[in-house]
């Protein structure tokens, strides 16, 4: 009887600090940025961002915030219906390893293009991953024709920062 109040205790005590441990979230915080094209500015929203820089130039978050404002641009026209056609500007998003920003080309409704503006370059290893990760990203969207797409493996940090900038492209495109 009293091994089995023992291990009861102990799996109860397993269980309660298995759930209460905290795991750690990209809070993808949207950065402060200005309007790209012709220096218009949509979709004004406040935001909070921190980053330290490491000596090797990688940048990582903090708990600490400053206050800032974020915009993304879009040019181009939108009719009544559903084809909207121009280029819209995601917010730029401050990720662990820097800030990601895409921009989308949008003809008839439809996503043609989808290129990432900003993205973490500190180092060489940002560098080399980003020279195989932003074209695959880049591919999905255009198959997809949406932010619901897979993260490319390795880049998960930088997958993360492209679909919330992403995301913020697509509604300005009302698509």
């Amino acid at each position: 009887m009293r091994r089995i109040a023992i291990g009861l205790m102990s799996t109860l005590s397993g269980l309660v600090l298995l759930f209460s441990y905290h795991t750690s979230t990209n809070s993808g915080t949207a950065l402060a940025s200005t309007g790209t094209a012709g220096g218009t500015a949509a979709g004004q929203s406040d935001g909070t961002a921190s980053a330290d820089t490491s000596a090797d130039g990688s940048t990582s978050s903090d708990e600490a915030s400053s206050s800032g404002s974020s915009s993304g641009s879009s040019s181009g026209s939108s009719s009544g219906s559903s084809s909207s056609s121009g280029t819209y500007t995601g917010d730029a998003v401050m990720t662990r390893w820097g800030v990601v920003q895409v921009e989308i080309t949008v003809k008839n409704g439809k996503i043609t293009k989808s290129e990432a503006v900003q993205y973490p370059q500190g180092n060489h290893r940002d560098e080399q991953i980003n020279s195989y990760a932003l074209p695959v990203l880049a591919e999905e969207v255009t198959a997809a024709q949406s932010a619901n797409i897979d993260a490319v493996s390795g880049a998960t940090v930088t997958s993360d920062g492209y679909v919330q900038s992403l995301q913020s492209a697509i509604d300005q495109a009302h698509l």
